[in-house]
């Protein structure tokens, strides 16, 4: 359980927060995407889940500790892949045997496996410098999902990924999925990952929008491809695509359709105190 309280955080040098009193809950064991706006606070906020930044106010805990005491427990329970990384010059077996005892689930099975979805030779001996923006973070990515570790935050982990990298990455995360790790993914691609979410956490600077499972988003909310204006008109969100309109309405009960996330997002920003509305209804 990851429990965050009063949170609130601002750059040194900086007069407004970029996070201001935030709390939420979640639950372990389910894929988290993490949607908002450029600049508020998504990226901000794994580090602050990570323990590697403190906030000014407020506290994180995870399972009860609190992460910013980088406690040797917490530390090896926690593993974060960032949006940019920069990877040593050195072999990718110099590389494990290096970071590997820090994370005593590490398993060298489920590297050679994650490496393989991704079509990477585990053998490979050549430095990791010498490897493509692209396949850096897929090694990385890899290597993190090795260690195990109950939580997993990822930042933008498609960018710099070709389509069938991306394809890999949703076999990926689909084949790591069990009920004693949770994965938050922070993203601007949500076609990426909308297939593979249990759970959508939509925030701003200073307050939650949303903050669902998938099953709950499906049972209020219907998202449906019309060139109905009538429908159009009556939806809480609708937007020109192709061959028509994507519309988000509450559902009656009588829709069974699949998430669309760029419209939940928009419909989240746009009109949240209607979206609040709808989800605290019993």
């Amino acid at each position: 359980m990851i429990t965050i309280d009063n949170l609130t955080f601002t750059y040194p040098g900086r007069h407004n927060p970029t996070i201001g009193n935030l709390s939420l809950q979640l639950p372990e064991g389910s894929v988290y995407g993490l949607l908002g706006r450029n600049g508020v606070g998504k990226s901000t906020l794994l580090y602050l889940i990570a323990g590697l930044l403190t906030p000014n106010t407020g506290r994180i805990e995870f399972d009860g500790i609190d992460t910013r005491r980088r406690l040797p427990s917490t530390t090896a329970s926690i593993f974060i892949v960032p949006e940019e990384l920069t990877l040593p010059e050195i072999s990718l077996r110099d590389y494990v045997a290096i970071n590997a005892p820090f994370y005593p689930n590490f398993s060298h099975d489920d590297l050679h496996r994650h490496l393989e979805t991704f079509e990477i030779d585990p053998r490979m001996r050549y430095k990791l410098t010498n490897l493509s923006m692209g396949q850096r973070k897929k090694v990385f990515m890899s290597f993190a999902l090795a260690c195990n570790t109950p939580l997993v935050l990822m930042d933008e982990p498609t960018n710099g990924l070709d389509i069938p990298g991306k394809l890999a990455f949703r076999r990926f995360i689909a084949s790591s999925v069990n009920e004693n790790r949770t994965i938050i993914i922070s993203t601007h691609q949500v076609r990426d990952i909308e297939t593979l979410l249990d759970n959508v956490l939509i925030i701003d600077s200073e307050r939650v929008l949303l903050n669902a499972s998938t099953a709950e988003i499906g049972r209020r909310l219907a998202f449906v491809h019309t060139s109905d204006a009538e429908v159009a008109a009556r939806a809480l969100y609708a937007q020109p695509s192709v061959g028509g309109i994507s519309a988000v309405l509450p559902n009656d009960g009588s829709f069974d359709t699949e998430i669309n996330l760029e419209c939940l997002f928009e419909l989240a920003s746009t009109r949240p105190d209607e979206l609040a509305e709808i989800f605290n209804k019993q």
